[in-house]
């Protein structure tokens, strides 16, 4: 794709402020007014509009600067580049597989364009149970529509391609409603390979907005450096101590001190990403008074059911997701039994062959049968009944972040009710077999027979598949000291001069794609804070 213009290789040529990696080292010492840690959603839009203010940025991302000059849409390249462990990451019982980025860009760079407001129930829930009262969505409605301007964020009006068609005309016999997904796209070539990284620079992610965007007002840039802690003090963030790694995460010498960086500055924002940013706080040993830090992480525990169809599915091909149901959300008490929301993911080789049970001839037929292939997920909707307090973010003994997230007898009646309906629909759709994710599932030929054999299936963890492409909570809002980590304008409850600007604000899961939540929630906080750290009165544009 070297024919497209790459803005980063561009902007690099003009002077940005960019150090790390093959960009060469970073001082020992750095002076700014606002040090971001992460370089995703939150730290992107907080970025541009500080940076706008007229203040001195610094962003710190971990990940390497990867751009459209070097997406090749390689599984074998984007994954262990753009993906945290490799896209491997798992809980602590390693029943749960979670893909976050770690790039510049952050899980922006990687995602599938989804985009969703803060469902109303969702908002109304927050304000019931954690005295959020101005998170509603008359209240949050402008920061939406700024975010969707900037990010170009419309109804995706191509027709969907034949993986996300089958769920619509699936769900259609069956009398479900189906509608279209909003993507943050412009000038999209319908590759169908978004979580590969964009090669033609389409998806409005980070990467190529509000990042570049900052850089030109001035901000800097350090990659591949790793946020090890922060120094507290008297109420306050004093310093923030990071190093250097390599673009895998290890050290980039066994001699941390030749590799160091310390960080002063006025205000510190942590953006760092569900599962990372309470890990900071943790490593930093910041005051916990309530138990909450790193408490209700939620990850939309996601299920999923595979089907072989007559025709070409070549669900690889095309806008990635475009069509979802929340009839299953919507039939749902918020805190009854749980809801979900379906979607057709894309299907690559190597993620679809590490994600589908089986092994010798078995799954050998089920490989052949790629380009027939028609998978559903169900987002479970995690964190709004008793029985679904979601996970807790622990430190390993070498510091790194672990999440210890249980797989409750209430979430896998969900996950049990969720493969049921996605096969149903999947026969509707014509299926000849469907396959739910599960060891100790076989192929169906027929829907009976499907419901009978999951209706017996042991719900148990590692047995059923269960992944996530989102992570949320974990240093949540309250609007009392005793309810979440930070304070409904984002700061800190007990640390002044701290921010917190990513999906782990969120008090529960979203119970849709978070990406939008998190631009909307954001840019309301990071206008906040541009105002009291500068008086002025600013609006992402």
């Amino acid at each position: 794709m070297s024919q497209f213009q790459d803005p980063i290789r561009d902007g690099l040529k003009r002077g940005w402020k960019v150090r790390g990696g093959a960009l060469g080292p970073a001082p020992a010492e750095i002076t700014c007014d606002v040090a971001i840690v992460g370089s995703g959603a939150g730290a992107g839009i907080t970025a541009e509009l500080l940076a706008r203010a007229g203040l001195q940025v610094v962003m710190i991302e971990e990940g390497p600067l990867k751009s459209s000059s070097d997406f090749k849409q390689r599984e074998s390249e984007a994954y262990p580049q753009l993906y945290q462990e490799s896209a491997a990451r798992k809980t602590e019982d390693k029943a749960i597989n979670i893909l976050q980025g770690r790039c510049v860009g952050g899980s922006t760079t990687v995602n599938w364009t989804s985009s969703f407001r803060t469902p109303a129930a969702t908002l109304q829930f927050w304000r019931d149970k954690f005295a959020l009262e101005d998170f509603s969505p008359e209240a949050l409605a402008p920061y939406f529509a700024q975010a969707e301007t900037r990010l170009n964020i419309l109804p995706w009006l191509t027709p969907p391609n034949e993986n996300n068609d089958l769920l619509r005309r699936g769900a259609a016999k069956l009398g479900i409603s189906a509608a279209a997904i909003s993507r943050n796209v412009k000038g999209c070539w319908n590759l169908g390979s978004c979580g590969l990284g964009c090669p033609t620079n389409a998806k409005q992610s980070m990467l190529v907005t509000t990042i570049p965007a900052a850089l030109e007002l001035g901000a800097q840039l350090l990659t591949e450096m790793h946020v090890e802690k922060f120094e507290l003090a008297n109420g306050k963030v004093t310093a923030l101590h990071c190093h250097a790694v390599m673009p895998n995460g290890a050290p980039a010498h066994t001699d941390r001190a030749q590799t160091a960086t310390k960080i002063i500055a006025k205000h510190y924002v942590l953006a760092a990403g569900a599962i990372n940013s309470p890990a900071v706080l943790l490593r930093s040993n910041a005051p916990d008074p309530h138990g909450l830090l790193g408490a209700r992480t939620f990850l939309h525990p996601v299920v999923m059911s595979s089907s072989v169809f007559d025709q070409k599915v070549e669900a690889w091909n095309g806008a990635p997701q475009t069509i979802y149901t929340d009839h299953f959300l919507d039939t749902q008490a918020i805190d009854g039994a749980m809801g979900y929301k379906l979607e057709a993911p894309p299907l690559h080789p190597v993620i679809f062959a590490s994600t589908v049970p089986g092994f010798g001839q078995s799954q050998k037929e089920l490989l052949q049968s790629f380009p027939h292939n028609h998978t559903l997920l169900a987002l479970l909707r995690d964190g709004f009944h008793d029985e679904s307090r979601g996970g807790k973010v622990k430190l390993r003994g070498d510091g790194s972040a672990v999440l210890d997230y249980a797989l409750t007898g209430y979430v896998m009646d969900g996950a049990r009710r969720a493969l049921l309906s996605m096969m149903e629909i999947q026969f509707a759709a014509g299926a000849r077999q469907v396959l739910p994710l599960h060891e100790m599932a076989q192929p169906y030929t027929t829907w009976p027979q499907a419901r009978d054999a999951v209706n017996a299936l042991p719900m148990k963890p590692m047995l059923t598949k269960v992944v996530s492409a989102h992570v949320m909570g974990g240093c949540g809002l309250g609007g009392q000291e005793k309810l979440g980590v930070v304070r409904p304008d984002g700061v800190h409850w007990q640390l002044e001069n701290l921010s917190v600007h990513d999906g782990s604000i969120f008090p529960t899961s979203i119970g849709a794609n978070p990406q939008l939540s998190i631009y909307g929630a954001v840019n309301r906080l990071a206008q906040g804070l541009a105002k009291r750290l500068t008086g002025r009165e600013l609006a992402l544009a």
